[in-house]
């Protein structure tokens, strides 16, 4: 099983463009689920773990800037591109200040939206916190930052954005106290409920991924926030 190289939102209403856009995106062994209106994107973020959307402007229910506006809110690190078909610089601006990482104006080739992805996704994997250490070893483990990948014997699990980001605040202070509030305000960018109820979802999929080393703990310190302890 190949690893996948990004966890994609695509909301598009075209039909066929759509189709083939993310037939063309699983090709380069990415994640991709499609949908044909903004409200159906905005339920299935609120369920699934992605690394990048891309967003159409105009779209049936919820529009592309409505979209990203509410993405924002509960997650104003996640990279987003708009796909459209106006050019008008007004419609751009608005993009960018909604946050918005680039812009592509239709038609576009599907070789310059990758490169594009792949631009955006370099600037966020660069900024992970807490520093740029090439690997992390952990217990049994090796946690190689470039691939965001897990890797123990001969097997490897690519981790998603976030999974990445809190196992290296972890890891860079292994068996110490990492704050919960300094985790959610330097992950997702805000301490509120809804990102609390995220993080502890990320938690308990850190603890599945390395349940095979019997010496890897990840404890929650009431009142604090957690602790990767590794015995020696």
């Amino acid at each position: 099983m190949k690893d996948i190289n990004n966890r994609i939102l695509l909301a598009e209403d075209d039909p066929n463009l759509g189709t083939v856009l993310k037939d063309s995106l699983e090709l380069e062994d990415n994640y991709v689920e499609l949908f044909a209106d903004g409200e159906q994107a905005w339920k299935s973020f609120n369920k699934d773990d992605f690394d990048i959307c891309i967003l159409d402007v105009m779209m049936p229910l919820k529009d592309g800037f409505t979209l990203a506006k509410e993405i924002k809110k509960v997650a104003p690190k996640m990279p987003i591109i708009f796909l459209t078909a106006k050019s008008m610089k007004e419609d751009k601006l608005e993009g960018f200040k909604l946050g918005a990482d680039d812009y592509i104006t239709k038609p576009f080739s599907f070789e310059e939206l990758q490169l594009r992805i792949e631009a955006v996704m370099r600037r966020v994997n660069s900024s992970i916190l807490p520093s740029q250490q090439a690997e992390y070893a952990i217990g049994k483990y090796i946690y190689v930052d470039n691939d965001r990948a897990l890797k123990t014997g001969g097997n490897s699990t690519k981790l998603t954005t976030k999974e990445a980001e809190l196992l290296k605040l972890l890891a860079h202070n292994v068996n110490k106290i990492v704050d919960r509030d300094v985790a959610l305000k330097s992950i997702w960018g805000n301490d509120n409920y809804f990102t609390g109820r995220s993080m502890d979802v990320y938690i308990t999929k850190l603890r599945k991924y390395l349940k095979a080393d019997d010496r890897i703990e990840i404890v929650n310190i009431h009142g604090q926030g957690f602790k990767l302890i590794v015995k020696n």
